[in-house]
């Protein structure tokens, strides 16, 4: 005995009955797809931080390296980094010139005069292709510069999505809380499911304490003479069906245990409670419809989408606005990695301010904002009207499966009545086997049916509290 006490003791230190509101916090505590919608929220807040930081501009710095013979590139390079002469201007070929005009004069400058006041020499001076200018050697350049670029007003535009950006940060945690409401009434109806399937159970192990006292009663009684041996055997495949529903029950337990243990992410849970009904039938219609419009999160979620709208026609107005901006820039230019020189720095201070007069698409894309609000406006208040009817069906359905208990019990208590009455009648020989038989599978079917119906309203209960929004959470926190 000792030692499958020993035995035993793991597999009891691991085995867990679980409360529905036990299963509840260990599903928002361990449930890895509510842990990842809850990464939404953080992504809307990273979001707003962009959102925030264009106020700040942008300051970068930027490494240029060019190697060109191009002639535009290779004297601006060395322009920038102020090392141009007048021979990288081609002024060798020009002196060139002026040196064959004196030579030509034979030092008498009258002559040199006449001849540097010639139309056509002035001409063919002017002429002259500068080969040091037009084929330069190649050059390779390092450009290092800071530079610093800013809005100065953007028409608003930044102001609004600052704005918008604040307002979906509560709308997804509004969305949030909604699939976390969601999960909570999937728990429960996973959870309300096992407690069926366990009531089923022992409810057909009372079913088959009354079928395996069947098969012993009509074994005596044929011992006895008093029955013929078919009444045995029926009694015996009564028995056997039994049998064969509770393995059935047991798969049914099993698999609604596996489904509580995925939502829960608790691999120990084995076995339930009692049944949850999380909210009362004899609820005020009128006071849940209110509760539903202030309380439900896809309400909320919907009433900062109907915000964001109006933002995003605000920030598409900032057409009829100018825009300005500030360019400031410094920096170094040389031949060299190493151009860090107070001789070859620069810096650059711009602004530019812009105006569209006439700017294709950008009015229409203001008037389908203006539209797109108005439709989600639309869109809110139809949202408002369905939860209303939606909250009343929902308290009507759970009012008719609470009514509906009721009669299960009193069919249950009357069917059990029946069956013993029928058993003695049995004994008696004033009915045969087949009729005995008939009223306990009534009386099995009474007790499924009583079973099912409190399942059903624990459902109908969870469909209302969905509809409501937020009992639920308030309770489980």
């Amino acid at each position: 005995m000792k030692r499958l006490l020993l035995g035993l003791a793991p597999l009891m230190m691991f085995a867990s009955t679980i409360t529905f509101d036990e299963a509840l916090k260990e599903t928002f505590a361990n449930n890895k797809e509510l842990k990842a919608k809850k990464l939404n929220v953080e992504m809307a807040k990273q979001d707003f931080a962009k959102a925030k930081s264009y106020d700040w501009g942008r300051l970068f710095i930027s490494e240029d390296i060019t190697n060109t013979n191009n002639p535009l590139y290779v004297f601006g390079n060395k322009l920038e980094s102020r090392e141009a002469n007048f021979g990288d201007l081609g002024f060798s070929d020009f002196l060139g010139g002026v040196g064959q005009m004196m030579t030509a004069s034979n030092g008498n400058f009258g002559a040199f005069s006449n001849m540097m006041t010639n139309p056509a020499t002035q001409s063919q001076m002017l002429n002259t292709v500068p080969d040091d200018l037009n084929n330069p050697s190649a050059r390779t350049n390092f450009k290092t510069k800071l530079v610093y670029e800013a809005p100065l007003f953007t028409g608003y535009k930044i102001k609004y999505a600052k704005e918008i950006a604040k307002l979906q940060i509560k709308a997804k945690e509004f969305k949030y809380n909604r699939d976390k409401n969601t999960l909570a009434i999937e728990v429960l109806k996973a959870y309300n499911g096992a407690v069926a399937a366990k009531f089923f159970i022992k409810a057909l192990e009372s079913a088959k304490e009354t079928t395996t006292s069947f098969v012993k009663m009509t074994k005596a009684l044929y011992d006895q003479g008093m029955i013929v041996n078919s009444d045995v055997l029926s009694a015996e495949a009564r028995d056997s069906e039994v049998d064969a529903k509770m393995i059935e029950a047991k798969n049914q337990y099993n698999l609604a245990l596996a489904y509580l243990r995925f939502l829960t992410g608790n691999s120990e849970i084995t076995d339930v409670k009692d049944f949850k009904v999380i909210i009362s039938p004899d609820s005020d219609l009128a006071k849940l419809q209110e509760e539903a419009l202030k309380n439900r999160n896809d309400v909320k979620w919907m009433a900062e989408n109907v915000k964001t709208m109006q933002k995003k026609v605000k920030m598409d107005s900032s057409v009829n606005y100018p825009m300005a901006g500030v360019h400031l820039e410094y920096g170094f230019n040389d031949n060299a990695v190493n151009n860090f020189s107070l001789k070859k720095d620069y810096y650059l201070l711009a602004a530019n301010i812009t105006y569209n007069f006439i700017d294709a698409g950008k009015k229409e894309e203001l008037q389908k904002s203006k539209i797109q609000a108005q439709q989600t406006a639309l869109y809110f208040e139809h949202m408002q009207n369905g939860i209303k009817v939606d909250v009343e069906q929902k308290l009507l359905d759970l009012q008719a499966k609470t009514s509906i208990i009721k009669v299960k019990i009193k069919n249950k208590d009357l069917a059990h009545n029946v069956l013993n009455q029928y058993k003695e009648m049995y004994k008696n020989g004033l009915v045969n086997i087949a009729i005995l038989l008939m009223k306990q599978a009534e009386a099995q079917k009474a007790d499924a049916e009583l079973i099912k119906a409190k399942y059903d309203q624990a459902i109908a209960a969870a469909s209302l509290e969905l509809a409501v929004g937020s009992s639920i959470l308030k309770e489980n926190k």
